[in-house]
């Protein structure tokens, strides 16, 4: 709506949308309310074909039973709970620790000059070296073959242990991720920065990293998932976490229904982390398109 004065009258010129434009809207409602119907009834067929399979078999109620029982689904949750606490303090402890190593190992393999050949090596061969190596492989080297070796000063703590082995094989995984945010810069933002009297470290804290890292955060909130559904394998350990409580009462009444409230408890602990994840990654998208994101 635009304001015009002309000889002290005030005349108001009021944007009237054209027939063919409120034709389209309503087109394009009704496009939407329709592929809405289509999308909920498909979804409830296949979630009815579904149930109907599943219910029908031939050893569904011996399953319902031993896997779906909500009597020891009540006794086996709150213990679930106590032991998710811990698998939360390893997420944040590990998380941490994992985003620092990873960037100090990243910054050592992006190191130039041949001063830094040695560096760059050891950095090189940490990375492929726990990005191969199979995390539960590492976990029980670490929680079992620590301890063995008897030295002085150091823990026997299964989660210590455990939580160290988790810093290691993810720490490689986002060390990758931290080198692929710092090469994505490209190489005239740093001779720029060295052109104003940056030095070679300045240049890459101020300059280099700062871009690097919004490039890469889809993908750590992706690792920091994985991070978080991994830390249930230090009950392989002895360490009393969510899975290792569901165990201990799938073993004594031989009912694993516990694995089931377990699973679902990490289930909703990962989705909203998840769509966090994508919501971000969306974001960045928007603003790389508009030009909004260096």
């Amino acid at each position: 709506m635009t304001v015009e004065k002309t000889d002290g009258v005030v005349v108001e010129d009021v944007y009237v949308p054209s027939a063919r434009r409120l034709e389209r809207e309503r087109h394009r409602r009704a496009r939407t309310r329709r592929a809405t119907a289509v999308a909920a009834l498909s979804t409830l067929a296949t979630a009815a074909v579904l149930y109907l399979v599943v219910t029908n078999s031939p050893g569904w109620p011996r399953t319902r039973e031993t896997f779906f029982s909500a009597e020891y689904a009540r006794d086996a949750l709150p213990e679930v709970i106590d032991g998710l606490w811990l698998n939360l303090r390893l997420l944040v402890v590990c998380g941490a620790a994992v985003l620092v190593i990873g960037m100090l190992l990243a910054v050592a393999r992006t190191l130039r000059g041949p001063v830094f050949f040695p560096l760059r090596a050891l950095a090189a061969a940490y990375t492929d070296f726990f990005r191969g190596l199979p995390l539960i492989i590492c976990l029980l080297l670490v929680v079992f073959g620590v301890p063995a070796l008897r030295l002085a000063g150091v823990t026997t703590d299964p989660v210590l242990l455990g939580g160290a082995a988790l810093t290691l094989t993810y720490s490689a995984y986002v060390a990758e991720v931290f080198r692929a945010g710092i090469e994505s810069v490209h190489p005239s933002q740093r001779a720029a920065a060295r052109s104003l009297g940056l030095s070679n470290g300045q240049a890459l804290r101020f300059v280099v990293l700062p871009q690097a890292v919004r490039r890469v955060v889809p993908p750590l909130l992706n690792d920091l998932v994985s991070l978080q559904k991994d830390t249930g394998l230090v009950s392989i350990a002895g360490a009393v976490d969510a899975v290792y409580a569901a165990q201990i009462i799938a073993s004594k009444e031989f009912n694993y229904t516990p694995y089931v409230v377990a699973g679902l408890v990490f289930v909703a602990l990962t989705i909203p982390m998840t769509r966090f994840t994508d919501w971000v990654t969306a974001r960045m998208d928007r603003r790389r398109a508009q030009g909004g994101t260096t």
